[in-house]
Formats: structure tokens, sequence, C-alpha cells
């Protein structure tokens, strides 16, 4: 009897190779090389040459392309398709694209059972391009306009005032679909979140038996950190007492962060920020913050004791000249004199550090004043980044004496604190610490962490007013995630913050760390996210830079493409880059490989939380 596991084998080598073979209706020569050619070096060389005679063809205008913009990226598609047939780059991503593709035309059943969807959607998408046929300039916005009958003008052909008025009219509507978009994700400072927040926070008052000025007391909700068993129990009234609404499958997650030593925390003031009532659609991104996914759940208890090594993405024990500080650059670097913070977010860099929010994350002062100490020694530190966990977990008192010390650095220009509490626990911006940082008397700004316009809330405006009033800046460091990585997401999320006064200031691409895999985005949708979304704001709401951050190394500036070539792809789908470090054209150092998230498999997820993925599907061309 032929089992079913077989069947399904044979079902999809069957299909694969279809799929395959359909995608080179494109470009039928590379299938002919693929098939003639008796080895994958000669396959190499044939593919070399036909893409320098179709490049040719491109440069000398003797292919006909809809409009220049396709042209353009069949140029660089070749390019691409030729830095994926080197053979100096297979060795750099250890792995090589081409033999795969030479063995799937040849129908081998073992790479047929191998490669996947993504695999061959990547191609199906770089031929289309190769041979002008991506159709890219136009967009999901350019087909929505067309959509609803708006008339493409060429504006060359009219002049003066009618042309301002038919392009003002033509940018209404372009605003009109936008508009649409960004009213899918609510602020917290919009009045019906107001008063869902409102309700909420009377419940909890309720709950803890608490006033308004318990609430609105740091110290208080310092204190009522949701974490640990007693905070599992919390959770499970709050669900059995209460209109809150937390599945099983949750709590169980929680339950085993807690059992094995996973940092968890929900400040109280974070939980009313859920939806109690309709979990996971306007709440999404707020519970994905702290609510861990499985994956991540079983990849913690896998390295439970190897934790502190295997989690550290960024290579900190590598960089760390003196305990407490990290250093990556030439005039900056860290000091973490608290290693944890009110509240954990389940995608943090640093969780193979981060412990329990108790007395025993700060470091203790002689920890501390050592490494202020190398601070003291060290010239080249023109700022200080106060980080951690989260500094302003500390009290007053030890934030000032950190000032009071730095104050005496002479080569210190400026400080800058990392943190959270903002949006976590904004009370704790009270007016006695805002006198303390409005009295150092040099360059201090804030980095903060904001993820959804969901999270701006009146209490957070009030808290960047009372630093704006001691002319201290706030700037917001984003994590492009997938929870919050839909269209127009990032541009709400600009907006509100620019209401509340935050300025923002990184868009980081999340670290391909794997136990956060379910938070993971390509490359791709991020550079997307600039050029298609974030575009059409005012450049004063879009100074925010897309960052990759290479391990070991530091920033990586996603919009330049001059910093990363993709050099293979996986059976997968996934896009393998070579990072190109900061330190280019300071002095030699390797460049890193990244293997990146299948767009296929990220295009499903959206499509999992009730995206239409069709108006993504640009993001195949953003290499």
């Amino acid at each position: 009897m032929i089992s079913n596991s077989t069947i399904d084998k044979e079902y999809k080598i069957t299909n694969n190779y279809k799929s395959f073979l359909e995608i080179f209706s494109e470009v039928p020569e590379i299938g002919e090389i693929l098939e003639k050619s008796k080895s994958v070096e000669e396959a190499r060389e044939k593919l070399f040459e036909f893409c320098k005679e179709l490049e040719w063809k491109v440069r000398s205008g003797n292919i006909k392309f809809k409009n220049e913009i396709d042209r353009w990226l069949s140029l660089k598609s070749i390019e691409i398709f030729l830095n994926i047939i080197s053979k100096h780059n297979e060795k750099l991503s250890g792995f090589s694209t081409l033999e795969y593709l030479w063995k799937a035309y040849k129908g081998y059943e073992d790479v047929l059972k191998e490669i996947e969807e993504g695999f061959i959607e990547e191609f199906r998408h770089l031929f289309m391009a190769m041979t002008g046929k991506a159709n890219y300039s136009l967009g999901f916005l350019g087909e929505r306009l067309l959509d609803e009958g708006v008339e493409f003008i060429d504006f060359s052909k009219i002049k003066g005032r009618e042309a301002g008025i038919a392009r003002s009219n033509f940018l209404d509507k372009v605003y009109e679909i936008m508009r649409e978009y960004i009213s899918k994700y609510p602020s917290g400072l919009d009045k019906r979140i107001i008063l869902k927040r409102k309700k909420n926070k009377e419940i909890l008052e309720d709950f803890f038996g608490i006033t308004d000025d318990e609430w609105f007391n740091y110290k208080w909700q310092f204190k009522n950190v949701i974490k640990g068993k007693k905070g599992l129990e919390i959770l499970k009234e709050l669900r059995e007492e209460t209109n809150f609404k937390i599945s099983d499958e949750d709590l169980e997650l929680i339950e085993e962060c807690i059992k094995n030593g996973i940092p968890f925390g929900i400040t109280p003031y974070y939980l009313h920020l859920f939806d109690f009532e309709n979990p996971y659609v306007e709440d999404l991104p707020v519970r994905r913050q702290v609510i861990p996914p499985k994956w991540y759940v079983k990849k913690m208890i896998e390295h439970k004791e190897d934790r502190s090594t295997f989690f550290d993405f960024m290579g900190e024990h590598d960089t760390s000249p003196c305990d407490l500080i990290t250093r990556r650059y030439v005039t900056i670097a860290i000091i973490k004199p608290y290693e944890s913070c009110p509240q954990i977010c389940v995608y943090c860099q640093r969780n193979w550090m981060v412990q329990d929010f108790d007395e025993k994350a700060f470091k203790g002062w002689d920890k501390v004043e050592k490494a202020l100490d190398w601070f003291a020694e060290h010239e080249s530190m023109i700022e200080i980044l106060i980080t951690g966990g989260d500094p302003f977990s500390l009290s007053d008192k030890a934030i000032e004496r950190m000032l009071n010390r730095i104050s005496e650095m002479d080569h210190v220009i400026g400080v800058r604190f990392g943190t959270r509490t903002i949006v976590t626990v904004p009370m704790r911006i009270t007016d006695e610490l805002v006198e303390i940082l409005g009295n150092y008397k040099k360059s201090l700004m804030i980095s903060t962490h904001v993820e959804s316009c969901y999270e701006i809330t009146p209490e957070v405006k009030e808290a960047v007013k009372k630093l704006g009033e001691k002319n201290i800046k706030v700037y917001n460091q984003h994590v492009f995630h997938k929870y919050v990585s839909r269209r127009f997401e990032n541009v709400a999320l600009r907006i509100s913050l620019k209401k509340a006064g935050i300025i923002p200031y990184y868009t980081f691409y999340p670290k391909g760390k794997i136990e956060h895999k379910d938070y993971l985005v390509p490359i791709a949708r991020v550079v997307q996210e600039v050029k298609e979304e974030a575009r059409l704001l005012p450049g004063s709401f879009r100074t925010d830079e897309p960052i990759f951050n290479v391990p070991r190394m530091g920033k990586n500036h996603l919009r330049g493409w001059q910093d990363r070539e993709l050099i293979a792809i996986k059976p997968n789908g996934s896009r393998v880059y070579l990072m190109h470090p900061w330190e280019k054209g300071i002095y030699p150092t390797k460049l890193y490989t990244y293997e990146d998230v299948p767009i296929k498999e990220y295009l499903d997820s959206l499509k999992e939380i009730g995206e239409n993925i069709e108006e993504y599907k640009t993001i195949w061309y953003y290499y």
C-alpha cells in the first residue's frame, strides 16, 4: 500500500515542477540554457553571456518598455541575477542558487522536494522584472486610482493655473486613499479610544482597590508590575471577574515563561491599553509587545542554560571594554546601569541580559562608578547613552548622581537616555524628574520606543510636553516588526508621534534572531514602506532612518542599496544578503552574511491577519 506521505511528496514534486517551469515563460532563453547545459559551470558561463547581451539590448534601446522605470528595473534585476549566479557569491553565502535552478529544471526529485513556493515566486518576479513586465511603476496606489476612475494626467502638456489645479485635485485623490488606510489604525488620542481606556482604568482601579492618585503614581505602577506567579493569578482573576479577555493559550505561554525564568512583565498602565473585549484586532501591536508567542517560549527554554551567549545577536559580550559598557562607534558608547524594565518587550534585543524587574537588576554603584571612570578616561566619548534595561527604573537620586558625575567630564557634550517608560509608565515623568533632567547644563535628549499609534495616549503627550518645557527633545526608535508592518501603519504612527511632540528617529529592522521568528519582516518590506508610504508625508514627519543593525558592527542604512548586496536565494525563498558595515571606507573589515525572511512566508502571515496581499506585490522588486 502506498502511504499518504508518499502521495503527498509525489504531488508536491509534480506541482513544484509544473510551477517552476512556468516561470521561464518570461525568459525562455534561461530555461533553454539550463536544459542544454551539461553542468552547472557550463550553465553559469552561458547565463552570464545571455545577461550581458540582454543588458546591452536594454542599454541600446533595442527593447521597448512601457516607461523608463521598468527599463531601470530591468537593468537592476539583471544585475541581481548575475549576483545570484556568481561563483564568488556562492562561496560567501555557502550555497549555490544556480545549482538548485539547474537541477530543478532537469527534474531532480531531491531538489524539487526541497524548493518551496517562495523560491519559485522570487524567480517569477525576477524574470518579469528582467523583461520589463513587472509593472512596478504603477504600484498598488496607482492601481487603486485606476480602479476608482481617476484620470492620469500628463502634467507636461498643461501649464499655469490649469496645471496647478489639476495636480492639486489629483493629489487630493491620492490623499483620500492614504486616509482610508490610516483610519484602520486608531490612535490612543482618538476620543473613542480615550473613552475605552477610561473604562479600562476604572475596571483596573476597582480590581486593585485603588484611587486615581495611586494609579497616576509611578511608584505604585512599579510596585504592581504584573509579573511572576502573582501576575499570572492577577490575569486569571481579571478574566474571571471583569470583561478582560485573554486566551487559555496566552495564559499557558505566560506560565511557561514564569516557570523557566523567561523575563515577563506588564505595567497596569500598559494593560489598560489593551482592548479588553476584542483582543488581537485594534490592540494587536500592544498585545504582541508583551504576550510571547509559542516559538519564542520554545526557543528560550531550549537555550535556558546558554541564553546569555546564544541570544546575544549583536555580540555585546565582544564589544564591552568594561562591565556595563557596550562600544561600537568612535564617539559614543552605552552604559547599562539597570538590567530590567518595568515592562518586558518580547522581541527585546537584550533578552539574553534582561532579568525580572526588581532591586537585583541594579548592578551596584561600584560597577556604575567604574564604568563612569572609563568614560571619564576616554576623551573620544562626546556622547553617553544611558540605557539598559530602562534607566528610568532608577530613583531620581540615582539618575541625578549619574548626571552630576557626567557633568564633570568636559569632553562629554551630550547625554541620551534610552527609556520606554514614556510609553509604559508615562507617570514616571514627574515634575521632580524633569527638574533634575532640566538642570543638566549640557545637551540632553531622550530616545523612546513607540511601536504603534495605539500606544500614543494623552498621558504620553503630557509626559513629552513636560520634557519639552525644559527643552528636552524626545526621539522615537521604532522596531518595524511584523505586527506593525501593514500598509500605512507606520505612517499612522508618524502622524501620532508628531501630534504628541515626538520626533521620528530610527526605523529598525527587527533583529534577525531565531527566537524572534514570528516578528521578523523581509528587508524588502522596510524599503517598500519608506518608498511607497512614508514618502507621501511631509519631510518633517519622516525624519526616521531605516536601519539594519549588523552584529558586532552596528547600523547599516537600508535606504542605500550600496550598503547591501543580494547574493543568493535559498530553497525556502529566503534572500541572502551581504551586509556592508559602517566601517567601510575607514578600515578593512569583514562583511556580514544575513539570511532574510522569505517574502512569500511574510505575505502569507499578513493574509492570516486579514491583509490583501495583492496590495504588497511590488515588494518583490525591492532588492
